[in-house]
């Protein structure tokens, strides 16, 4: 706030030295982290594409072999299976991937050892 006595040109002045040290003392600490899905969301919707594509894929394999070579149900069976096997396959390798990435879990906090 301006004194009563101050001319515009020293509250001003005041005004602009207190700017600079305020900017001065923002560019010495770190831009805030903005939080939200970013790639953890997306690696979670890839997971999910995968599950669902792989089952439906296998499926899909299962009813044109039953179509093909008349063996219903029995194809739909293997490829629902088969689908099923390598959705959780290339899901386990996703979140291993995504584990590793993320860097290692925080030491787990001391705890009580009771084993009465």
């Amino acid at each position: 706030m301006p004194e009563p006595d101050d001319t515009s040109r020293e509250a001003l002045d005041r005004l602009d030295k207190r700017l600079s040290a305020f900017e001065a003392s923002r560019k010495d600490k770190p831009a805030p982290v903005i939080t939200g899905l970013g790639d953890s969301g997306g690696e979670g919707f890839r997971m999910l594409g995968q599950i669902l594509g792989g089952v439906l894929g296998g499926l899909g394999f299962g009813w044109l072999f039953d179509r093909l070579a008349h063996t219903s149900p029995f194809g739909i069976l293997v490829g629902l299976l088969a689908g099923v096997g390598l959705s959780v396959f290339a899901a386990v390798r996703a979140a291993t991937q995504a584990s590793a990435k993320a860097g290692p879990a925080p030491p787990a906090a001391p705890g009580d050892d009771d084993d009465d």
